[in-house]
């Protein structure tokens, strides 16, 4: 039923609605425009979600409910009616309200956030908690071991810690330990299938919305340094070029030495004066990371690169105080790869054993259109952009850098990671190619973090299985089923990544609230028809800068789609160009505030202005 119309010389496709085949109305937050009438009782919802129309409701409650953030819920749509009918639902705070803006970005992103039933928490175990007699005779006793972790400042969730020792053999023994969680969440039970529903923690900023109870995710499943854990173990014996020998999975009982931050690890590992066993321990790791890792990218692995922001909380106000780019450490890479080596070899140990129900991670290959503007975007500075394989686009960009530009292999790492497919769970059953695009590699799965991802409990259950060290059940085998989960927990995994971004912009407009205007260089991300893309490194945030508007005059455009390039009177604007420009929170609408940004440098009239907030996900694992 497409026709084509011509407006101004310009084709342009439109369409006809001819049928509804499937309703996906949902309860939607917004506020109230109170109708102009005096007494009126019939008023207009305006959802939050822009792409939603307004929602006629009837109430008498109007003069209370504006500057309320509300839900609404659509009753019908009249076939002669402008607008869905409606009513209210409830009142979910005061609009711009820290807790009522979070509570909005969870119910619009769908993520399940209230509290555990009681049904759920009856599963928990009962406290006071210990390891049993009958823990120590099924399990590997690994207490010994000069175990601990590595994570970010604050962690209390703790799924991983690591060893490496030196062998009789002269070989070293490397080890991944991860939260035993499925020893405490048994499959079919409630707990078990609010965790499956749920599908992941989300992290919000200075808020956690767990994915099992606290008791687990804090404390008992937690990898807490002096105390008797639970573990699932991944053990390899190397030789002294990281090359494994033999790989070995354990139920075991650990108790980790230390729970260091990043910066504490790198610390005890750049310091020469500390010979003790926990920092004897990091130095191999580090040692035998870095060799890993120069196997992968040898192999063809990809090195993306995202604008990452970190915010520094209020302790006592809670608003964001400061804004700054994350650090990654030497640490973060180590942790890194023996993650990825343990997620690796669990996946192919698992699809041994199971090769019709194994849920594994692929990551898909880009279509080559992906790759037009990126290769457009290197032409543009002499460079060429080979993306005949994983391999030739890591080469190319190792090789892409601009004298005197040293920020430019960043700025194409990060168009080179918008280029990219989602990375999704699949049952292999179902499926045949497992291929991981993005990591060069053949088979993948996860493992690593049971406590804040369900998919790592079924990873779990299936390798417990495979060694002997727990019993099967009917759905663990059913390919349909798993299929099915794989499902729901790409939705999910999707549904917190958005409603982690939204957080981050939610906080990054509290952070300019009382800032007034900010100055601050950028760089031209994307050039477009009549306007540009600019990235604030410094802040992680990408604004667009019309020249155009068709309320007033507009200046010569001249858009070439090769560059590509755009002519605004004589200025001529190229991917990467360096700008210097204003940055303020425009409150002018108080649901959908936002910030904005004017060009300062190079100085050009006519432009309008508007901004939004992107982010993309780097770590395609």
């Amino acid at each position: 039923h497409l026709k084509t119309f011509v407006n101004s010389s310009v084709l342009q496709p439109t369409g006809r609605v001819v049928g509804i085949i499937k309703r996906n109305w949902r309860p939607f937050c917004g506020m109230l425009s109170q109708s102009m009438i005096k007494e009126a009782t019939r008023h207009l919802f305006t959802p939050a979600d822009r792409r939603i129309p307004r929602i006629r409701i009837e109430t008498r409650q109007a003069a209370n409910l504006v500057g309320q953030r509300i839900m609404v819920a659509i009753d019908g749509w009249p076939k002669n009616s402008r607008y869905p009918n409606g009513h209210f639902v409830k009142n979910l705070g005061s609009a711009g309200d820290k807790e009522t803006e979070t509570e909005v970005l969870l119910l619009e992103h769908d993520v399940p956030h209230q509290p555990f039933s009681q049904a759920v928490l009856s599963f928990l175990p009962k406290m006071p908690w210990s390891i049993t007699e009958e823990d120590l005779k099924v399990r590997a006793d690994l207490r010994h071991l000069c175990v601990c972790s590595v994570d970010p400042p604050g962690c209390t969730d703790i799924d991983d810690t690591l060893h490496c020792r030196e062998l009789e053999n002269g070989n070293l023994e490397v080890g991944v330990h991860i939260a035993d969680v499925s020893h405490f969440i048994r499959p079919g039970n409630a707990l078990d299938q609010e965790a499956a529903s749920r599908g992941t923690t989300v992290y919000l900023c200075g808020k956690r919305i767990d994915m099992v109870p606290e008791l687990l995710s804090s404390n008992l499943c937690s990898l807490r340094s002096n105390v008797e854990r639970l573990a699932f173990s991944c053990i390899w014996e190397m030789n002294h070029n990281a090359e494994i020998l033999k790989a070995h999975f354990t139920k075991s009982i650990i108790n980790s030495k230390a729970s260091l931050t990043y910066a504490e690890a790198q610390m005890r590992i750049d310091d020469s004066t500390m010979k003790d066993d926990i920092t004897k321990s990091l130095r191999g790791l580090n040692r035998l990371a870095k060799i890993l890792k120069g196997r992968r990218i040898a192999k063809g692995a990809l090195t993306l690169s995202s604008p990452e922001v970190r915010f520094h909380i209020d302790s006592e106000t809670h608003d964001p105080i400061d804004l700054q780019s994350k650090e990654l450490k030497e640490t973060n890479s180590m942790v890194e790869e023996f993650m990825l080596l343990a997620n690796i070899s669990v996946a192919q140990k698992i699809y041994d054993e199971f090769s019709e129900c194994a849920l594994l991670r692929k990551h898909p290959s880009p279509p080559p259109s992906n790759y037009d503007i990126l290769i457009k975007a290197a032409k543009s500075r002499d460079l060429n952009i080979h993306t005949d394989s994983a391999k030739a686009l890591a080469d190319s960009l190792n090789n892409a850098t601009v004298e005197n530009f040293p920020y430019f292999n960043t700025l194409l790492r990060i168009l080179a990671t918008r280029c990219m497919m989602q990375a999704v769970y699949f049952c292999s059953g179902m499926d045949s190619d497992f291929h991981h695009y993005g990591l060069a590699s053949p088979i993948y799965t996860h493992f690593t973090s049971p406590i804040r991802r369900y998919a790592d409990i079924i990873v779990h259950r299936l390798l417990a299985v495979a060694i002997n060290a727990d019993s099967t059940y009917p759905d663990l085998m059913d390919k349909h089923k798993q299929s099915a989960l794989c499902n729901n927990l790409n939705y999910r995994h999707k549904m917190a990544q958005y409603a982690q971004r939204a957080s981050v912009a939610f906080h990054t407009q509290l952070f300019f609230k009382n800032k007034g205007i900010i100055n601050e260089e950028g760089f031209i991300l994307f050039v477009r028809k009549n306007a540009i893309i600019i990235l604030i490194p410094k802040f992680g945030l990408e604004g667009a800068v019309f020249f155009d508007n068709k309320d007033k005059p507009s200046p010569h455009l001249s858009f070439d789609s090769e560059g590509p390039t755009l002519k605004v009177e004589e200025h001529t604007f190229r991917m990467f160009d360096e700008v210097k420009v204003t940055i303020s929170l425009d409150a002018s609408n108080i649901q959908h505030q936002r910030i904005r940004m004017a060009l300062i440098e190079p100085v050009v009239c006519f432009c309008f202005l508007d901004f939004f907030i992107f982010y993309c996900e780097t770590a395609t694992a």
